[in-house]
């Protein structure tokens, strides 16, 4: 892969609620590599999940925030080892205080398990175990993760 592709691995949620949606990662068990109050990070492997009060994100991308809560517009996809493991991440999850929407399943639209929830905001997420080595999704989120 050339080297000049940008470095696309930190995902910034706006929070309404800083405080509590901080407290929920802390609870998931992700490690927690900065917080100065108003701008928290977690480090995944893979990726950096930053958390900025929505308000302030809207400011500093000049943009007005966005109302509604409701409904699911993306995912964080979160690719795991073993089909276990997808059901021991939805229940980490779980205790922290995600809403599941899915249990782990078989996958429909790919031969592996998966399982949807989100955070306390609405946030959702993919627990994903794919069966599937030589999908090119699959290698280049993995090369991606330096794995």
């Amino acid at each position: 892969m050339p080297n000049d592709l940008p470095l696309a691995n930190l995902i910034t949620l706006g929070a309404r609620d800083f405080d509590a949606l901080r407290d929920f990662y802390r609870r998931v068990g992700w490690p927690q590599v900065m917080d100065d109050g108003e701008f928290a990070v977690f480090e995944l492997r893979g990726i950096v999940l930053a958390l900025f009060p929505l308000a302030k994100l809207a400011h500093d991308g000049n943009a007005a925030p966005e109302p509604s809560t409701g409904g699911i517009r993306f995912t964080i996809g979160i690719q795991v080892e073993s089909p276990e493991a997808v059901d021991v991440l939805t229940d980490r999850m779980r205790a922290a205080g995600a809403r599941v929407t899915k249990e782990p399943v078989d996958a429909e639209f790919f031969t592996g398990r998966s399982a949807y929830l989100c955070d306390p905001e609405g946030n959702y997420f993919e627990i994903v175990w794919a069966d599937m080595p030589d999908n090119p999704v699959v290698i280049a989120a993995r090369r991606a993760a330096g794995l």
